[in-house]
């Protein structure tokens, strides 16, 4: 008998941990993810790829004195309210620059968190020994 009480209770301990291990949530948090890239191979991309996005995460004033041509801008401060609106598809390949590339690794980071997948930082306008257009 005691050994039948003993074997009832490991059962019901058994059931108990299975039971509570269904009811928790199981999904590992992911870590937002984003690939870091130099100049030169955003640079191929944007000459052998047609689909991408050149987002610059500069101010205003600092994308109107010169920014590469094509690039959108959505400040590093406004990524999470704009993103969704300016960046829909969030499978798109995203090339991403601002001025040295501190606030470039922030936006990358961002967006990853946000659910976008194919996200390429390059660092900063101040490397990119390429092609840079101005506003007026």
């Amino acid at each position: 008998m005691k050994t039948m009480k003993k074997g009832l209770c490991l059962l019901l301990a058994g059931i108990l941990s299975i039971l509570l291990c269904a009811c928790t949530d199981t999904k590992e948090n992911k870590e937002a993810v984003y690939m870091n890239i130099t100049a030169e191979e955003a640079k191929k991309i944007m000459d052998t790829e047609s689909e991408y996005v050149i987002l610059d995460v500069r101010t205003e004033e600092e994308f109107a004195q010169g920014h590469i041509p094509g690039a959108i801008l959505i400040p590093d401060y406004e990524i999470r309210e704009e993103a969704e609106s300016s960046l829909p598809d969030k499978d798109a390949l995203i090339l991403v620059y601002c001025r040295s590339g501190r606030r470039s690794k922030n936006a990358a980071e961002t967006l990853a968190e946000l659910g976008y997948t194919n996200i390429r930082e390059f660092g900063g306008i101040l490397d990119w020994p390429y092609e840079t257009v101005t506003e007026g």
